[in-house]
């Protein structure tokens, strides 16, 4: 994946920028993402007057990929309202980890990086599988 046009990803970043709804940080943002079947998804935060259920960028471009029949993603980036290169919340790396796991190449103020370098030592689903199921609570029986 070293042939991503990183400057066509960020223009369409810029244009998914239009859907943001930020009224209250005044902070909208864009998203562009390619798929490893080669689509490219788009995403903009939209904000809610209780703050807490705000949705980044990257939830509404994960929502795209879900909605259009899922997959992996490959190539990633975000900008802010002044079409300026910004790095993902901690928040939204987790869930660009879920969907495009440590390879995922991010565009970054300091350059392209892997989403293993964005978020080393990342927490996924493969660690669920690890975990023993214990009983219920007082029970004093391990369900492992």
């Amino acid at each position: 994946m070293n042939d991503v046009d990183w400057v066509g990803l960020r223009a369409t970043a810029r244009e998914a920028l239009r859907f943001a709804y930020a009224p209250y940080s005044g902070f909208p943002v864009g998203a562009a993402a390619i798929t490893a079947d080669g689509r490219v998804l788009t995403g903009a935060n939209v904000e809610n007057a209780a703050y807490g259920v705000t949705l980044c960028a990257e939830c509404s471009l994960v929502s795209a990929l879900m909605m259009s029949g899922g997959g992996r993603l490959v190539a990633f980036t975000c900008v802010n309202g002044d079409a300026e290169l910004i790095m993902p919340c901690g928040r939204c790396r987790q869930l660009l980890w879920e969907h495009g796991g440590p390879g995922l190449l991010v565009e970054t103020p300091q350059g392209v990086l892997t989403m293993e370098q964005v978020l080393p030592q990342a927490f996924g689903p493969e660690d669920l599988a690890r975990v023993s199921r214990p009983g219920p609570p007082g029970s004093g029986e391990d369900k492992s």
